[in-house]
């Protein structure tokens, strides 16, 4: 187990709650040996031990593997036919599973940087992404390129809360290629037209060229993102629900049996095309119940190598996959 202390903001209050939990967590010490080296009562330094914890000072990363989850993702690696799977276990009750998915998509995209694998790493938007990356520890990796791998503003060229690249750029100090484009373009001829223009094109070729695309799977249901953050219009959304859109990758609509939907959304979506997303290995991190049915979808079309989910939406994709063949027999 490895405790990661951020460092702290400059207030005298924050500063001593840091000293407290390096002291704590890092040396080892108990909390009446922290109280006795800061000079402070032992009230106190439980308290600034606290504190730490709230502000997101100490972050606690575990490499023990739980046995269920690794029987998960050896289940789900041959059933969707993945490379890789990693199935976090369950710790809260949020629907929508953040904290469990923030620390497994965080723990496998920091392996990823620190093997230095790859050269340049695609990265998608959305807010399980922005979970993963608040849970990353400082790093220092300039040399990699991070490039986005699809528009990050609405059709009112509003910047969307969930462009996750600025925030990974600045917490692993590494190049960051940006898209300065809306998420669909009015039409698909406007969208062939800003794919050519200059600048826009090489961001482009570098994300097809990206060794790891790192991306969120989105739900075509009333919480989904991409309506939330304004990405799309309420019209081009329920246009993409009566065609039968169950699922998003990147921007391109997916049936329940992983067709993709090829107009409507998909043709103006400023993102790389499906063949290209085939390309290259490309790890989503999604689960919660509303995510069940369009991870199915994604994972159907046969576009993804990886897989970060958590324990409970596991069990439900397997499930449904039992359920559905004791039904066909």
């Amino acid at each position: 187990m490895e405790d990661v202390v951020t460092s702290p903001p400059g207030d005298p209050e924050d500063d001593l709650c840091a000293r407290a939990a390096w002291l704590y967590y890092g040396a080892g010490l108990t909390q009446g040996e922290v109280a006795k080296r800061l000079n402070v009562p032992s009230v106190k330094a439980h308290r600034l031990v606290a504190r730490a914890n709230r502000l997101g000072l100490v972050r606690v990363t575990i490499d023990a593997p739980i046995a269920a989850c690794l029987d998960l993702e050896d289940a789900l690696k041959a059933q969707f036919g993945l490379d890789q799977c990693v199935v976090a276990p369950e710790i809260d009750d949020d629907p929508m599973r953040m904290r469990a998915l923030g620390l497994a998509g965080g723990r496998f995209l920091q392996r990823e940087i620190e093997s230095g694998a790859h050269a340049a790493i695609g990265v998608g938007h959305g807010r399980t992404l922005a979970a993963c990356v608040a849970s990353l520890p400082r790093m220092d990796v300039p040399r990699l390129e991070l490039v986005s791998l699809l528009g990050g503003m609405t059709r009112r060229y509003v910047a969307t809360p969930f462009d996750v690249i600025h925030r990974l750029a600045e917490r692993i100090n590494a190049a960051a290629y940006v898209l300065p484009l809306p998420f669909l373009a009015n039409s698909a001829e406007d969208r062939a037209v800003l794919m050519d223009q200059r600048g826009v094109a090489e961001v482009f070729a570098l994300g097809v060229a990206s060794t790891l695309r790192f991306v969120g799977v989105g739900t075509i249901d009333d919480q989904a993102s991409i309506l939330s953050a304004g990405l799309v219009e309420r019209e081009e959304f329920e246009e993409a629900r009566r065609s039968g859109a169950v699922g998003e990758l990147l921007g391109h609509l997916f049936t329940a049996e992983g067709a993709c939907i090829e107009g409507g959304v998909s043709a103006r979506a400023l993102s790389m095309s499906t063949a290209d997303i085939a390309r290259r290995p490309t790890v989503a991190v999604a689960g919660g119940r509303s995510k069940v049915e369009p991870i199915r979808a994604v994972l159907a079309s046969g576009l993804l190598r990886g897989l970060v989910t958590d324990e409970a939406t596991a069990k439900a994709l397997r499930h449904k996959r039992r359920a559905r063949t004791k039904n066909q027999r």
